[in-house]
């Protein structure tokens, strides 16, 4: 899944939504010295994006993107997953997306200093073009895809994946309307779950 996905799927708890925003830029080994709800989160984020890899209905997502664009088929789907996301918010919280999104800018920009470098420019690129509030819009979701563009080592016109969504919109947003409940659930779960194994792991490194 991508930021928007990741960010309501860790929950309310400020650590845990760093953590769960955080697992896009940690890889292997996660440093022990960070906060434990931080560690949860991260460990969170990889069980979700384990459960969504596997998914039979993501996968069915996937194999709608044109060969073209398959080997991007997982950045597209995850991008256009929180564009649905966003476009159905209200289904989802009771909290305005912009409100929402506002609350957490401010959760980052105060832990900026301690982030990894690479989060800290994306987190600065996601504050200031209000990105978890531009994937409402078609727009937003090809700007975004321009902005991955720019950082992939090899050509590849992603921006242009947006025709993707446009030529299959309603399977799309049938897809995510499928699968994201499902998901909501599978984390609810885990969340407590991976804070407990992380609280574990401390105690036995103590």
């Amino acid at each position: 899944m991508n930021y928007l996905a990741h960010l309501y799927l860790a929950g309310d708890d400020s650590e845990l939504l760093i953590g769960g925003l955080m697992g896009d830029f940690v890889k292997g080994r996660v440093d022990p010295a960070r906060p434990a709800a931080v560690r949860a989160g991260i460990l969170l984020h990889r069980r979700v994006d384990s459960f969504t890899d596997q998914h039979p209905v993501v996968r069915r997502s996937k194999a709608r993107i044109d060969p073209e664009f398959r080997r991007y088929a997982g950045i597209l789907v995850d991008l256009f997953f929180d564009h649905f996301l966003a476009c159905d918010w209200p289904a989802y919280s009771r909290q305005p997306l912009p409100q929402y999104a506002r609350r957490i800018y401010r959760i980052l920009n105060r832990q900026l200093p301690s982030l990894p470098p690479r989060m800290q420019h994306s987190v600065l690129y996601m504050v200031r073009n209000d990105l978890l509030v531009s994937y409402r819009e078609i727009d937003g979701i090809r700007r975004a895809l321009s902005g991955i563009e720019r950082r992939l080592s090899r050509p590849s016109q992603l921006a242009e994946a947006v025709a993707e969504l446009e030529a299959n919109y309603a399977s799309f947003r049938e897809d995510f309307a499928e699968f994201f409940p499902e998901l909501s659930h599978f984390a609810r779960q885990q969340r407590d779950t991976c804070t407990e194994e992380t609280m574990s792991r401390q105690a036995l490194n103590d």
